[in-house]
Parts: structure tokens; C-alpha cells; sequence
């Protein structure tokens, strides 16, 4: 093989390797309505064992610019949920906006006896759960209502720096927007809006504002 080739793929292979050590990409700037957004953020309180709190949009939101995409607030989003796992992204159209999903358990999918008898994975922006011969530790519709594979779209560099953060396990609390994201090539992409959907479309779409984890 000539020489130069092998000094094509040793080039390639270096930067895959140094893409990989940057972790997820920071969020793009964004403009002035997008502060204003998370000012805005609804403030109630949240628990482990409760659902996510949606609320309505004030009516002084509006849609604001996120990189190349116009981000439009759906529905204000609050939760405190365990992470039954995580998948970053890097090469799918969607991962300039959201390079990380999250996939969320609350109520009794936030019980490690629970959820440690699914055998839980995600992949292609999806989040999947088995369970063996024994069937479900909970009955499906209530894995349905408890769970969810959710896109994070960091909000800002300390969002993002503790996205990166996050591991499975851990519990996270969130505030942020459900969002329908527009790019102007024609790409638009919609958060879910209720917590009893599953299959495609059935992933919420999230703004977030203020991110933590312990």
C-alpha cells in the first residue's frame, strides 16, 4: 500500500480519536429572547416520585435563535427523575442542536428494584427496555407513563457543562422548555407534549435552563 495512504488513515484515525476525547459540543449562542425564555422558566416544585410539572407559555415568550435553528416554547418542563441511561451524539443531523439524550425514569421507574430488572438500552435517538421470562417489574402502560428517552438541548455553556456530567444512576432536576426546533433548510423537529405516548415522536424535545445532578 503506498505510503501516502498510510498517512491518510493515520491522520483520520487522530482526529476521531481527538473528536472523541471533546465530548459532547457546547451549545451555539444563542440570542437575547432565548435569556429572556429562561427567565421566564415556571418555578414549581418538583419530586423524584412525581411526574414531570408541564405548564402553559407565558405570553411574553416567544421563539428565539439557537445557532441555525429558530427554537419555538411549547410548554413549560420541570422534573426531578433517576438516568437509566445516556447516548451522546455527534453525527446525526440532530446533533448540532441536542448532542446528548437522556432516557429518565420517575415515580416507580426511579426505583433501582424496579428498573434494574429491565434490561435498558438507546440508540438512533430511541430508547429501548426488555424484560426476561419472569415479564415486567410494573405493568408496561405504567413503564410507558414513568419513562422517557428525552433530546437535551443545553442552553448555555454551564447547562452543558454539567450535561456532561451526568451519569447513570444519578438523579437529575431540570427546568427548561419543551420545544419545536425549525431549521431554515425546512428540518423541523417536535418535542412530545404528553408523558402517555411511546414509539416515534414520542420523545421530548428540551430546552434546558438549569440542569443538575447528585
Amino acid at each position: 500500500m503506498p505510503r501516502w495512504i498510510w498517512i491518510f488513515l493515520a491522520l483520520a484515525v487522530a482526529a476521531l480519536l481527538w473528536a472523541a476525547s471533546r465530548g459532547p459540543s457546547a451549545p451555539v449562542p444563542t440570542d437575547a429572547g432565548a435569556e429572556q425564555a429562561c427567565l421566564a422558566v415556571p418555578r414549581e416544585a418538583v419530586a423524584l416520585l412525581q411526574a414531570p410539572h408541564q405548564s402553559p407559555v407565558p405570553g411574553g415568550v416567544h421563539p428565539f435563535r439557537h445557532g441555525e435553528f429558530t427554537l419555538a416554547p411549547l410548554a413549560g418542563f420541570a422534573l426531578e427523575a433517576r438516568v437509566l441511561g445516556r447516548e451522546d451524539y455527534r453525527f446525526d443531523r440532530e446533533a448540532e442542536l441536542s448532542p446528548t439524550d437522556l432516557a429518565l425514569g420517575w415515580g416507580a421507574m426511579a426505583d433501582p428494584q424496579v428498573y434494574g430488572r429491565l434490561d435498558i438500552s438507546q440508540s438512533g435517538r430511541w430508547y429501548h427496555y426488555r424484560w426476561g421470562a419472569e415479564g415486567p417489574p410494573i405493568p408496561a402502560p405504567e413503564i410507558v407513563r414513568s419513562s422517557a428517552n428525552m433530546h437535551m438541548v443545553p442552553g448555555n455553556a454551564r447547562v452543558a457543562a454539567a450535561l456532561s456530567r451526568v451519569r447513570e444512576g444519578q438523579t437529575v432536576r431540570l427546568r427548561g422548555w419543551l420545544i419545536e426546533a425549525h431549521h431554515p433548510q425546512g428540518y423541523r423537529w417536535r418535542s412530545s407534549l404528553t408523558r402517555e405516548d411511546s414509539g416515534g415522536g414520542a420523545c421530548e424535545l428540551i430546552y434546558v435552563c438549569e440542569l443538575e445532578a447528585y
